[in-house]
């Protein structure tokens, strides 16, 4: 029987300053050692973007006592990347959690998220991950009502295992009154944008990018609905983005020239 506590990688989009980030830390250091590698700006949006074109930083940081901490200059992928090669040597850690982020990644989300790519090159490093996020974009959002769930679900995936290729979507209304978890899959939803055009001063034109999420799935199965009715989600996502369904179909097609 193993004995020795986990080693726990965690990692954000938000900026390893984040009060998310914080939420996650302690959380974690309650169950094993936390290794927390994080960029050291803000990169919320970046997807699965690396660093190709500039070198990258990685420096030791001492933010909170006991917890070994680095920033690193490129994405929430480049962290984990890193974190795996250089910081664990390739020893890997036994789970790799992101967030708490500060905002979700509902539906479509996902896509674009830091914080789940983060997770994702966790997963695809074959590492059990976990993503979390909370309906709450402000700088002083309280984590402390997802805390208790945060740590139940990060017990489970240390107990169980997840499937290879797979890893978990977490995300938390805004409220106290959480009424419980909802395993749930991804809501049919995209984004409508619009781009607010303003004039700098010297006269060029540049664009702020809006929009609001459109929901085009009523099931009551769904990511949005458990949130809209005070459950947490989770949905359990996978990078192998084939869509096996359709190969059936393009196979009966001529290819023939």
């Amino acid at each position: 029987m193993k004995t020795t506590k986990p080693t726990i990688l965690v990692v954000n989009d938000d900026g390893i300053t984040a009060p998310g980030i914080k939420a996650l830390i302690e959380t974690m250091a309650e169950i094993g050692r936390v290794v927390v590698v994080a960029p050291d700006t803000p990169q919320s949006g970046m997807g699965h973007a690396i660093t190709i074109g500039k070198p990258l930083r990685l420096d030791k940081v001492e933010l909170y006592d006991g917890i070994e901490m680095y920033k690193c200059s490129g994405t929430p992928v480049d962290c984990v990347k890193l974190a795996v090669t250089k910081v664990f040597k390739g020893k890997k850690p036994d789970l790799c959690v992101s967030g708490i982020n500060h905002g979700l990644n509902n539906a479509i989300n996902v896509l674009y998220s830091g914080t789940m790519s983060a997770a994702v090159e966790g997963a695809i490093e074959s590492i059990p991950s976990i993503g979390f996020s909370l309906d709450d974009y402000g700088w002083e959002a309280d984590f402390s009502h997802c805390t208790k769930f945060i740590k139940q679900i990060a017990l489970q995936v240390l107990q169980n295992g997840l499937q290879a290729g797979t890893l978990l979507n977490v995300n938390f209304p805004n409220t106290k009154d959480i009424k419980g978890v909802k395993i749930c899959r991804q809501a049919n939803a995209k984004w409508t944008e619009d781009f607010d055009e303003r004039v700098d001063p010297y006269k060029r034109k540049y664009y702020w990018i809006s929009g609001v999420l459109e929901n085009n799935d009523m099931g009551e199965d769904t990511d949005i609905w458990a949130l809209e009715h005070n459950y947490a989600s989770i949905v359990p996502v996978q990078f192998d983005l084939t869509a096996h369904h359709a190969i059936p179909l393009l196979n009966s097609w001529d290819f023939s020239v």
